[in-house]
């Protein structure tokens, strides 16, 4: 228990109502949860405002409510006001919790692309630079190297905070965590005390949600805007809006870069399936990552260790040995010479990139061939864009399904087939069952070919009409594989 007083001067008021010395057992913003005993913070969701739940929360014996607007209720209900209810949440949350952002070494990666990768190979540098440490991920949540299943990029405030504390309890020293525009937007980090932030790039994606690219941008630069100048702000000089992130920023800031000059400079030497070979600020070190988007990941990670001051040597020693993340450039070769890549791309320059990868190791002397779908209840926009991206840069294309969720495949399909130009119709095949069309891919490959199936990566599932069926494009290719060897 904790006395509600306690928590909300960690917040900015409008009015309070009500005693204030009430013992607070826990923190909720679903109604359903909401018992004797609990604060209750009424948040305006996408789907629903809980403002509307305020006598069912109050019938259910809550204790305190946070609301925007005062509502009737009775004398016994201490009633808080504020001006924005889902930033008091994550204030609130961060106070209940013992402030566990203050104990740990907090750092967060923002941008379209690379966040899950720079993410994870940070917690295995710390981990193996020998600090237990935690992970926020959009794969998976580790407190060391426990898992906590990740539902969301970044968890609501509540679930994050305390997760920290636990972090923070079992000894963690460091996490490492993505931070997505919904969760500014939606002040899902709200109260957090950053050590520093680092950005990656920013293209097109999540247009369904914010509307416009700028309100994109916006969103993510909020993130830099907010962080303390005590903390440090890593930005890519290659990206045209990397510097516009940090603009208003207290934070220190520093830069990395393949082709810009940087604080922290990245040059590929080579590039190859065995790995790349790289000079970050004039050392050259091998590694087993793949392409130039992983050398700017790389150069993610470099430049926060050194940031945060560790021994440049040992760093550049322990990223040598580390391999991908599961779903990010994840390939496997057939004992018949057949290459496939499974990647996680799902944004037009993430699948740009991945295939200008595979563009640039290739011989010309086989087939690239793509798998690619576009999720469903998100930005239609992209589709048609992937499409064509799709048939540019690959020998054939089959057009499939990805997580159709609530929308019908086919009529996604129809969204990105008015990418397909008219010189490509003859490359291109539609085959809405994901199955059928990574079994027509291995079919059709053959020795030295490169298939690349992009779009789900690292998901153990398909989610259609609201069910997760059990689904791994990884396995799914290494069992087809296997079907050609008998």
């Amino acid at each position: 228990m904790i006395r509600l007083d306690d928590i909300a001067q960690h917040t900015q008021l409008t009015s309070w109502n009500g005693p204030k010395d009430a013992a607070v057992s826990s923190i909720v913003f679903d109604s359903r949860k909401a018992t004797e005993g609990t604060l209750f913070v009424a948040v305006k969701g996408t789907r629903a405002d809980g403002h509307d739940f305020i006598s069912q929360v109050v019938g259910q014996g809550c204790t305190a409510i946070v609301t925007e607007r005062l509502i009737d209720v009775p004398e016994t209900v201490t009633q808080i006001v504020v001006e924005n209810s889902s930033k008091a949440l994550g204030e609130l949350a961060h106070a209940f919790y013992g402030f566990p952002s203050r104990e740990i070494t907090l750092v967060g990666i923002t941008g379209t692309n690379g966040k899950t990768t720079c993410t994870t190979l940070l917690h295995k540098l710390y981990t193996n630079l020998g600090f237990k440490t935690g992970l926020l991920s959009t794969v998976v949540n580790l407190i060391g190297e426990e898992p906590v299943p990740a539902t969301h990029t970044t968890p609501d405030p509540v679930a994050l905070n305390a997760l920290l504390a636990d972090m923070v309890s079992q000894g963690c020293s460091h996490c490492f965590m993505e931070v997505s525009s919904h969760a500014v937007d939606q002040h899902r980090i709200a109260g957090l005390e950053f050590a520093g932030g680092a950005f990656t790039n920013i293209t097109h994606d999540h247009l369904d949600y914010h509307k416009t690219f700028k309100a994109y941008i916006a969103a993510k630069q909020a993130f830099f805007d907010h962080l303390p100048k005590t903390s440090f702000a890593l930005t890519n000089a290659d990206d045209r809006n990397g510097m516009i992130m940090v603009q208003n920023t207290k934070a220190q800031v520093a830069t990395y870069a393949l082709k810009s000059h940087a604080n922290f400079m990245i040059k590929v030497l080579e590039n190859s399936f065995g790995g790349l070979v790289l000079t970050i600020n004039g050392t050259e070190v091998w590694t087993r990552l793949i392409g130039d988007f992983n050398a700017y990941n790389l150069g993610v990670v470099f430049g926060i260790s050194q940031l945060l001051g560790e021994d440049a040597t040992e760093v550049l020693t322990i990223l040598s040995r580390l391999e991908s993340v599961d779903g990010r450039f994840q390939f496997m070769q057939s004992t018949g010479g057949i290459t496939a890549i499974v990647d996680y791309a799902h944004t037009p320059d993430a699948l740009l990139n991945v295939l200008k990868t595979i563009e640039n190791l290739r011989t010309r002397n086989e087939q690239v061939i793509t798998v690619v779908g576009c999720g469903g209840d998100r930005d239609a926009l992209k589709r048609p864009e992937m499409a064509k991206i799709a048939c540019e840069l690959s020998d054939k294309v089959i057009l499939t399904s990805d997580n159709p969720r609530t929308e019908d495949p086919d009529a996604i399909l129809a969204d990105m087939e008015k990418g397909v130009e008219a010189q490509h119709f003859m490359k291109v095949l539609i085959i809405r069952d994901r199955d059928q069309a990574i079994k027509t891919a291995v079919s059709l490959a053959a020795p030295k070919d490169i298939i690349l199936v992009a779009g789900k990566g690292h998901e153990k599932y398909q989610e259609i009409n609201g069910v997760k069926h059990p689904f791994d494009d990884f396995q799914l290719v290494g069992e087809y594989f296997n079907k050609m060897q008998k």
